[in-house]
């Protein structure tokens, strides 16, 4: 509990600190997984629920090494026939009695109960462990996503802005060329139409990245009303090895490689393995319970009574001769419970066929999901490739194009189309790097780096 504390305060004082730096400082998308991360109630729950774990393995490390001591005492006035105890005959009288006693008790023998509840609560406190760890990855990758969308609307709004931009420059040259007699009045009609399909497009994306801000703020938890700032720079080029900026198109790891990792590391596949030896502890205690019982109980009590009419010895003299001690050893052999034990036996094989079941397909499952962000991370690395050449050819025929029209070579329908094809292949480039980075980013988190440290 005290590792839990402090890890909260910390955390706290993160969320603090984050939050008083957040008007000046730009997030980088490490930033806005760590403060995410501090600031999520998902984390907060799980945090409480590793909390819980930790006081049942204290629980059960009690129950396994120390006795139960109970202390206790009555007193109580009786009101017409009792016992005397002196002369243990029947009177009619008013009498106080008051009892005092200490009792403790240890089982020797339980079935090994007590021992395997704390095995089963250490693995508790792993499956915790591990279930933190899981909110903590499946916030990042929800942030990362988010993170890469406001960027890529963000350098889609520069786009747009440069285009429209442009489209006005040419406007006003053409509606000059115009009074000139040098372009007739239906060119400049079709490019005053290309300005209003530039400023649509401009004002849907704002509104899209806009929205995209909102998302991404929602789960960080950012504080409402302040403006979130992230850095929307494009790294300028992709490099060729994992600690490049953008990691290396091409993986070093075999998909087996990275599917072995993860089968043995893997948070999820950790938990169902954990859950399922946790059933097969449950199950042999359950067996164990039809075996006898030890237990061995010790105690100490003394006694003090008065009678209405008659003399006694002092409260300090019957407090001493009353005095009495016990010990006791105890075999409880269970012969009839109506099945109840069986039934639990039967419950809990049960519980360790549907648990070895969920292992396998846990495995099966996180085994797919390797390959499949392997395979399209290469995909979406061949995509990127790709895009970028064409958004390089794209470019250029663009600029080609844009002096085409200057000289009035090609009319303003044709430019609006390779204008289009421009923009496309722009669009297509960064979109596909911010999936290539994704993908990228799931494979290395499956081969161990967590994604808040890459």
């Amino acid at each position: 509990m005290k590792n839990l504390f402090i890890k909260s305060v910390v955390l706290v004082l993160a969320s603090a600190a984050t939050v008083h730096a957040s008007a000046q400082a730009t997030m980088s998308l490490h930033d806005c997984m760590a403060y995410a991360i501090s600031n999520s109630t998902k984390m907060r729950i799980q945090q409480a629920a590793v909390g819980d774990a930790q006081i049942s393995r204290r629980d059960a490390a009690l129950a396994l090494f120390t006795p139960q001591i109970n202390a206790n005492t009555y007193a109580y006035y009786n009101f017409g026939r009792s016992i005397d105890p002196q002369t243990n005959t029947y009177f009619n009288t008013t009498s106080f009695h008051n009892n005092y006693g200490v009792s403790a008790g240890y089982d020797l023998f339980d079935g090994f109960k007590a021992v395997n509840n704390y095995k089963i609560s250490k693995t508790g406190m792993l499956i915790a462990d591990s279930q933190e760890k899981q909110v903590e990855a499946d916030i990042c990758l929800a942030v990362m996503e988010a993170y890469y969308n406001v960027v890529y609307y963000k350098r889609l709004v520069d786009v747009y802005e440069e285009q429209v931009s442009v489209a006005e420059q040419a406007l006003v040259k053409a509606r000059r060329q115009e009074e000139l007699g040098q372009k007739g009045h239906a060119d400049v009609i079709q490019m005053e139409a290309d300005l209003a399909d530039r400023e649509y497009d401009l004002i849907n994306t704002r509104n899209q990245y806009e929205s995209q801000k909102m998302t991404l703020a929602d789960l960080m938890f950012w504080p409402v009303g302040e403006e979130l700032v992230i850095d929307t720079g494009m790294p300028d080029q992709v490099g060729h090895d994992d600690t490049s900026v953008i990691p290396g198109l091409t993986g070093n790891l075999s998909a087996d490689s990275v599917v072995a990792f993860a089968l043995d590391h893997n948070p999820a596949v950790q938990i169902a393995s954990w859950q399922a030896l946790n059933a097969k502890r449950e199950l042999n205690t359950a067996k164990w319970q039809t075996l006898p019982s030890i237990g061995l109980y010790a105690g100490w009590n003394t006694s003090y009574y008065t009678y209405q009419g008659s003399a006694t010895a002092t409260f300090r003299d019957q407090f001493r001769n009353n005095m009495g001690e016990y010990v006791e050893l105890s075999l409880s052999i269970p012969i009839w419970n109506r099945l109840n034990k069986q039934s639990t036996i039967s419950r809990k094989r049960h519980a360790l066929e549907k648990a070895s079941a969920e292992l396998d397909q846990k495995r099966r499952d996180v085994e797919s999901e390797v390959r499949r962000a392997i395979q399209d991370r290469d995909g979406a690395a061949t995509a990127y490739e790709q895009a970028c050449r064409k958004a390089e050819v794209q470019s250029e025929a663009y600029t080609l194009n844009l002096k085409k029209l200057e000289q009035g070579l090609i009319s303003p329908l044709e430019f609006q189309t390779a204008n289009n094809n421009y923009l496309k292949a722009q669009a297509d480039e960064m979109n596909s790097l911010f999936k290539y980075l994704i993908k990228h980013a799931v494979v290395r988190y499956y081969n161990g780096v967590e994604y808040v440290n890459q």
